[in-house]
């Protein structure tokens, strides 16, 4: 008997379907659901049941899926912070993190590999070593990987309880009365398209931001947001609800602009507790060329 740990970098999947996208079938997904043999955080669990970033899942099983393999690649990075435990990169717009379909190289993940060799935690599997959280393909900043599978598990921990904190910076449209706020709606998968998240009430997790003026331009707004959860898309998602959707983020509602695909929304702050030492750790990246080339589109900031 083998057991397999997978932490949860998306939020709002299905248990089932988050077990089908890791190498099992979905039979074999809802027969070891059904036999207890899968368990969240500790907890057995049923096979609709959503999960959340930072959970880890553990499974019984006779065999864990078969690997698909991953090669590395000779990719520039630029690493922030490294050492024997976990590794910090400052990762471009653009650039996606994990092999997935229509993306089977030129991610991070293989350009971890080439870079960190077999030092990556396994955690992930094949496709996803080392990998704690996710950056959406056109967000840039700061994205932390795990070394070893002892420091991967603190770090899921770690998104789990809150401990892990993430702050960005966006450009979003309009202009707000008030210098900051906070928005508590629930997040959840897009009742008839798949691929996007919206606030909803079904299947849906708690989800809050908070957000804070940096600059006011005309008709837009460099804001600051502090994640206290970690939905996928929260900020996008979120922005949107409110009526200030990411400048570029066409896929929530943002305005398409000229040399600039995405949304503009760069991750600036990283913090977390070191793992092996239980130090506070407290990184920072400054915003990059396209993210300061907007602003400077915009104009001098109002008052």
């Amino acid at each position: 008997m083998k057991e397999l740990t997978i932490p949860v970098q998306e939020s709002g999947e299905r248990i089932d379907a988050l077990l089908a996208r890791s190498g099992f079938t979905r039979s074999a997904a809802a027969r070891l659901i059904g036999e207890g043999k899968v368990r969240r955080n500790g907890k057995s669990v049923k096979k609709s049941d959503p999960v959340q970033e930072g959970d880890i899942i553990t499974v019984e099983t006779e065999d864990a899926p078969a690997p698909t393999e991953t090669r590395p690649e000779n990719i520039p990075l630029d690493v922030v912070f490294e050492d024997a435990d976990v590794i910090v990169v400052n990762k471009p717009r653009g650039m996606v993190v994990h092999p997935a379909p229509g993306h089977a190289d030129g991610t991070l993940v293989n350009a971890l590999l080439y870079h960190c060799g077999d030092s990556l935690s396994g955690i992930g599997g094949a496709l996803r070593p080392g990998i704690v959280h996710r950056l959406d393909r056109d967000t840039s900043g700061l994205i932390i990987a795990a070394k070893n599978d002892a420091a991967h598990l603190a770090l899921s921990a770690q998104l789990s309880d809150r401990s892990l904190s993430r702050i960005y910076e966006a450009v979003v449209r309009g202009g707000f009365r008030e210098e900051r706020g906070t928005v508590d709606a629930p997040i959840g998968r897009h009742p008839t398209d798949r691929k996007r998240m919206a606030v909803t009430e079904k299947n849906a997790r708690r989800a809050v931001t908070h957000w804070e003026v940096i600059a006011r331009y005309s008709g837009y707004t460099h804001v600051r947001c502090i994640l206290e959860t970690g939905r996928t898309h929260q900020i996008r998602v979120h922005m949107a609800h409110i009526g200030h959707p990411l400048l570029g983020d066409t896929v929530y509602g943002g305005k398409p602009d000229k040399g600039l695909e995405g949304q503009c929304l760069h991750a600036r702050e990283l913090k977390f507790i070191h793992p092996r030492t239980g130090e506070s750790v407290l990184l920072r990246s400054e915003l990059p060329d396209y993210f300061r080339e907007v602003l400077s589109r915009l104009g001098p900031p109002i008052g």
